[in-house]
């Protein structure tokens, strides 16, 4: 840990599943930069978690984070710490190379999702963590036994977006509150399973969801985002066409 956290609004894709720190405009800007950083990227059949540093500074510089598909128990969310506090600051690799950062495999969601916790295992929980260092507003990485061990989201329904788009900077809805959890119950496993296994209540909810995202007229580039991930759920799985009325 070292220096100053980015200045960077987070950008939650919820269609890509993923949060970004970086100012890229689009994939064409973000694949540019990476001639000119290193650390952690994705390759061939590879999908980890990226942080990205400056050559010379060392700086980090950018970061992406990917949401996990499995959402953890509430007696293991019920378990997340809320200690140490987040410390803002910045990170610094020992030494110029790549490496890989294993991306999370465990989602935990505070009440009203309020914070996504992304874990790389549960049995980080059996232990106290040694740091929450808040690389961004609203982002921080968890540290135990000086690795890296997870990250978190907090307030996350503020920066939802879609790609590389910058987040609506006015205050998000109740409405849309709502509609991010209800979405992330339905593409987080246990109930993504029964989706994907077209289980009839479960396929009437979802499409209930893609109704409510399509018919709500305030705060719209937020319910564009989950709506985008929500009408692909639908439309693969769902009997109904999508955007017809039950």
């Amino acid at each position: 840990m070292t220096g100053d956290p980015l200045r960077t609004t987070p950008r939650f894709d919820f269609p890509g599943q993923c949060v970004r720190i970086a100012e890229f405009a689009d994939v064409e800007e973000w694949q540019r930069s990476l001639a000119d950083t290193f650390g952690s990227q994705e390759w061939l059949w590879d999908d980890p978690d990226e942080l990205r540093f400056a050559p010379g500074s060392r700086e980090l510089v950018s970061a992406g984070l990917r949401l996990p598909y499995e959402s953890a128990s509430a007696e293991d969310c019920a378990r997340v710490p809320v200690t140490p506090t987040v410390r803002p600051g910045g990170l610094r690799p020992d030494e110029t190379r790549d490496f890989r950062l294993e991306a999370t495999t465990e989602l935990c969601r505070a009440p009203g999702d309020a914070v996504l916790t992304c874990l790389r295992d549960p049995d980080v929980l059996d232990e106290p963590l040694e740091a929450r260092i808040g690389i961004a507003p609203d982002v921080a990485v968890l540290v135990q036994h000086s690795t890296v061990v997870g990250w978190s989201l907090t307030d996350p329904v503020r920066y939802l977006t879609t790609g590389f788009a910058a987040p609506d900077p006015r205050p998000p809805s109740p409405a849309t509150r709502r509609l991010l959890t209800e979405s992330l119950d339905l593409i987080t496993a246990p109930l993504l399973y029964e989706v994907r296994d077209r289980n009839p209540a479960t396929l009437t909810r979802l499409l209930a969801l893609d109704e409510a995202l399509r018919d709500q007229r305030e705060d719209r580039h937020r319910a564009d985002s989950l709506l985008a991930l929500i009408s692909n759920l639908a439309e693969d799985h769902a009997d109904r066409p999508i955007g017809q009325k039950p």
